[in-house]
């Protein structure tokens, strides 16, 4: 099927379709055209797309299509058995999967739940037991889950990985290999992610059968409307950098509204928020440490507008939906290549347009180059220009100063950059930043038991 104008075209039901009419769905993205025909069809697939182009639809549609006839009313918990499963690798990714098919399966009688960590399990047993079609689950509480006989998944048709590098990235491939091992062999599987290792791709050789590889972009590609900027500044100047792109990088010179900005650790994520709440940034922060309820607080009140500012680890780089995102800034460069390609797809999401600014060190030099190399990409890395014509001391500004004549054609560009707009903290020794699990080369395939199912 080439080019469907709208969803009618892939033969869905009509509660499917009135679903996605309520959801203001009109034209498939380009993954969704492709996966959605190969996927009704029974056969597994291995998509790559860019972030926020409409994966979870990719795979969520026909997979509630292919088990709407299992669906009915019964109060019974045997009438309702896990008959599909959706492993990602972060809470959050997997309550915006789950939310997503529940929106998909509104007009249906089918049952989703979602299971993670970081949270009291009480409450997601009491679902399991009610019993559930569907699971969107991340690995280690799944397994909990299982440990307990909260769930079966014995009669599992369909299973999905999202965000699977991700998920290797991040240690879970044992998780993995036991969740898959107690699934039926006769069964679809489904792998969807932005990225593609090589390490996937033999995780794909070892749990997909003969699967349809569908890529919409080229592989590690970013989206083509994010502009993508780099500066380079010292390390002691990074907080003031930061903060004179906040108060002076947004639309006509003003302040920037609503930047998510990245970290590579915890300490760092804690930190820097402290020092923008000083400087008068309404800002909060979402890491590791934090709980469940924290992170969602500050989320919800990130997209509502109360937040200006949400300082992350990557623990939020994937399955953050945030509509129309305006900018991303990245203070830390990630230590993984591939983490730049998810980071900045949190904007320019759905057709929008968005910006990307990385804060570049001498020390990050090797990391940025290695975003280059996987993303094939040369990026033109200039000094930070001074953004503000007033001087930001502390929680005020100073009085106004002179602007220079700007040269010809060189308008903002033209100036150096000048540091100590921000008053200093006192100097405490860092704690070492976070390690980040290293990607294992791997025998993915001894791993998961060997060879095809």
């Amino acid at each position: 099927m080439s080019d469907p104008k709208d969803f009618s075209h892939f033969g869905l039901d009509p509660a499917l379709l009135a679903a996605i009419a309520d959801l203001g769905y009109v034209k498939p993205t380009p993954i969704q055209a492709k996966a959605i025909p190969v996927a009704l069809a029974g056969r597994d697939v291995m998509g790559a797309a860019q972030t926020g182009t409409g994966k979870t639809a990719g795979f969520g549609l026909p997979l509630i299509q292919r088990l709407l006839p299992h669906a009915n009313t019964s109060a019974s918990p045997a009438r309702h058995p896990v008959r599909a499963l959706v492993l990602t690798p972060t809470r959050e990714l997997a309550e915006q999967v789950a939310d997503n098919l529940k929106k998909y399966a509104a007009r249906t009688t089918l049952r989703v739940a979602c299971v993670y960590g970081g949270v009291d399990m009480e409450p997601q047993t009491e679902v399991l037991r009610r019993g559930c079609e569907i699971v969107v689950a991340t690995p280690g509480r799944l397994l909990d889950h299982l440990q307990q006989r909260n769930t079966s998944l014995s009669q599992v048709q369909i299973v999905v990985l999202d965000e699977a590098d991700r998920m290797l990235d991040m240690g879970f491939l044992p998780d993995i290999s036991r969740i898959l091992k107690l699934l039926p062999s006769q069964r679809q599987s489904l792998m969807f992610s932005a990225t593609f290792s090589d390490d996937i791709r033999k995780l794909a050789a070892s749990f997909l059968r003969e699967p349809v590889v569908i890529e919409v972009a080229r592989r590690n590609a970013t989206a083509d409307l994010i502009r993508q900027e780099f500066f380079k500044v010292h390390e002691s100047e990074k907080t003031d950098a930061l903060l004179a792109l906040l108060r002076g990088y947004g639309r006509d010179g003003g302040p920037m509204k609503q930047v998510l900005v990245f970290v590579n650790a915890k300490v760092v994520c804690r930190r820097l928020t402290r020092q923008l709440q000083r400087a008068g940034v309404k800002a909060d922060a979402i890491h590791g440490d934090r709980l469940q309820e924290e992170r969602t607080r500050a989320l919800d009140a990130f997209k509502r507008g109360d937040i200006e500012v949400l300082v992350a680890t990557d623990v939020a780089a994937r399955g953050l939906d945030i509509v129309e995102l305006p900018a991303v800034i990245n203070y830390d460069v990630p230590f993984n290549p591939e983490d730049y390609v998810h980071r900045i797809g949190r904007t320019g999401r759905a057709g929008a347009t968005g910006l990307a600014i990385t804060l570049m060190t001498g020390a990050e030099e090797r990391a940025v180059a290695a975003i280059e190399k996987l993303t094939k990409l040369k990026f033109d890395i200039r000094p930070l220009p001074v953004l503000l014509a007033r001087r930001v001391r502390g929680r005020g500004e100073g009085p106004a100063r002179p602007a220079s004549p700007p040269a010809p054609g060189e308008e903002f560009f033209n100036k150096p950059y000048e540091p100590a707009l921000l008053a200093q903290p006192p100097s405490v020794p860092e704690p070492a930043a976070e390690a980040v699990p290293a990607r294992r080369p791997g025998k993915v395939a001894a791993l998961l038991g060997g060879g095809k199912h």
